[in-house]
């Protein structure tokens, strides 16, 4: 039998790519996709590359009879939707908002749902929050070292994102005559990512107190993210190289190349990918993810795998827009 799925704010771009998986995942039946502002259009008429795909339409009405939900909501409104909907407690909630991510904001049953740090956690989760998409990809470059209580001293983060990564609402920084052939940087040092990327690093060492250093920028690109990691280090090229494929052996997402790494390799897939160098007494990572892949729906879907024991690349074998 089928994972019924339900989809709480379908039109916009984590909705979209929600859709776009789960319309080839084997083991799940898509039971509604709510949208208060496209009720009774037909999906393809708003993701129009879902033509030939669904005859589906959104819906403005909520169904009981499913077993997972997706909220697919900005920052604010999933606890919103929540409170003004109760939910059975049969039905596993996968929040792709930023609502329940922090320990402050969230019950002791959400579950922060990045595989690479919780995934035996997220296999019996009722509740998952997903992690941001800058999260994902600074924590990826970072954890080996947190694992073993080796970031002692201040960590220095760039990382770029494309323009998918601000929504699709129309925005002064977002629209294409602003954003084509442009770069900027905004919220430096301050990024609302920095709260759940620490919490995360004290999880691994309680001990963890270090500056974080976080420059984003936006890049005139639609998809991914790159991030570029510093901080001192006493291991050689060859322990770095270890600690890391150590650390991810058996994450069947995140990968170690020994040779640099682009952008292209990860876009339209759930892959995250680290290269690790050695420069002094300096350790420099470079991290890369699709923001809204890995960053966002692809990991929610992975989560969903694993809180079903279903096989954590099901519905995920996607390919890389290689050129």
């Amino acid at each position: 039998m089928k994972i019924k799925a339900g989809i709480i704010g379908g039109a916009g771009y984590t909705g979209g790519e929600m859709l776009r998986i789960l319309v080839n995942h084997p083991s799940v039946e898509i039971a509604f996709v709510h949208s208060n502002s496209n009720e009774g259009n037909l999906i393809s008429d708003v993701h129009t590359d879902l033509f030939g795909d669904t005859d589906l339409r959104f819906t403005g009405t909520l169904s009981a009879d499913i077993d997972v939900l997706f909220l697919c909501v900005g920052h604010g409104d999933a606890k919103k939707f929540l409170a003004a909907n109760p939910i059975a407690p049969s039905i596993k909630i996968i929040d792709l908002s930023q609502d329940f991510r922090l320990k402050a904001n969230a019950a002791d049953q959400w579950v922060y749902g990045l595989p690479e740090l919780n995934r035996e956690a997220i296999r019996t989760a009722n509740y998952v929050a997903n992690p941001g998409c800058f999260a994902t990809c600074i924590q990826l470059a970072l954890l080996p070292l947190a694992a073993k209580g080796l970031l002692k001293g201040e960590v220095h983060i760039n990382a770029t994102t494309g323009s998918t990564g601000a929504g699709q609402s129309l925005a002064a920084t977002s629209h294409f005559s602003w954003r084509n052939n442009n770069l900027s940087v905004y919220k430096a040092f301050e990024h609302q990512h920095l709260n759940e990327i620490g919490e995360s690093l004290v999880q691994l060492d309680g001990g963890f107190d270090s500056v974080l250093n976080f420059i984003p920028q936006r890049g005139d690109f639609t998809r991914g993210i790159l991030a570029s990691v510093y901080t001192e280090s006493d291991l050689s090229a060859e322990e770095l190289q270890d600690l890391y494929a150590s650390y991810y052996e058996g994450h069947v997402f995140t990968h170690v190349s020994a040779k640099n790494i682009d952008l292209k390799q990860v876009v339209n897939t759930n892959k995250g990918l680290l290269h690790v160098e050695k420069h002094g007494n300096k350790v420099f990572v470079v991290s890369i993810i699709d923001n809204l892949l890995k960053g966002a729906s692809g990991q929610a879907v992975q989560n969903m795998n694993l809180m079903f024991g279903l096989e954590e690349r099901q519905g995920l074998a996607l390919k890389a827009a290689a050129f």
